[in-house]
């Protein structure tokens, strides 16, 4: 769990940045030093299982990783705050809104969708998880994710991406993706959530990504009262590191919408 705190002794408004399966919070360094520069208090964390977080011995489920972060918040004496989660992480977000409501000031969601799965959907999800079991097996079915994880032009302008998400999906735990899968793979349609939250709100994809449609994000963008829908150009699920000053702005531009609420409020 990574925090980075500020000087500035008038703080600003608390942001969660949830990183994106298989990697971790350093996903999100870009943003996260940016935002601290501009004075607010960034939590960051790492996810069960990856990066310095230990995956724990309870049953896959999106209410245990939800109900981690509302107690970090908690410990750190943060009752409302921004939520970005890219991916994952937008399922950790949705899954934090519906168990703790009335605790996010503004979202984004990233390269995530709102629908449950389908039965072919959480087959798949399910088949990974039994692959991950198998040492012979699992180094290969995670390296063969990392084409679609990155946009066209990632792959042809961007190395130092490719090579940091190729250092990640080395390091990464097999138990802790089978155990993410098997969780994802259980959520509910969080549409009726998204509905019922009605907070500035931004859903983002990458113009190039692969695995979540234009047509996903619309329709989350519509079910949120105050949503609005963005396409980042060149880049594909990983917008965060594919297309960083893009992905800062938009959590600017979020940023400024809650506090002129908060300020219309006073």
């Amino acid at each position: 769990m990574t925090t980075y705190a500020t000087t500035h002794t008038a703080p600003g408004v608390p942001v969660v940045l949830l990183h994106a399966l298989s990697l971790d919070s350093s996903m999100w360094d870009a943003q996260r030093y940016a935002l601290v520069r501009r004075g607010h208090p960034v939590v960051a964390p790492d996810q069960r299982g990856f990066g310095t977080s230990p995956l724990g011995d309870g049953p896959p489920s999106l209410d245990t990783v939800a109900d981690d972060l509302a107690r970090d918040l908690d410990r750190r004496g943060i009752d409302r705050a921004v939520l970005a989660g890219v991916s994952m992480g937008g399922y950790v977000a949705m899954e934090f809104l519906r168990r703790h409501p009335g605790r996010a000031l503004g979202l984004a969601l990233m390269s995530t969708r709102a629908e449950a799965d389908d039965e072919a959907a959480r087959a798949g999800r399910e088949g990974f998880a039994a692959l991950m079991a198998d040492p012979a097996k699992a180094r290969a079915v995670i390296e063969s994710t990392a084409p679609r994880l990155v946009g066209a032009t990632t792959h042809s302008e961007r190395p130092q991406v490719q090579a940091r998400l190729r250092a990640a999906l080395a390091g990464v735990s097999p138990a802790a993706l089978a155990w993410t899968q098997r969780a994802i793979a259980a959520r509910a349609d969080a549409t009726d959530v998204l509905r019922a939250t009605d907070i500035p709100a931004v859903v983002i994809t990458g113009a190039e990504d692969e695995l979540v449609s234009s047509a996903d994000a619309r329709a989350m963008a519509e079910a949120l009262p105050r949503g609005r829908q963005v396409v980042i150009p060149g880049s594909g699920h990983l917008p965060p590191l594919e297309a960083p000053a893009a992905t800062l702005a938009e959590l600017d531009a979020l940023i400024a919408e809650v506090v002129a609420e908060q300020e219309k409020a006073r």
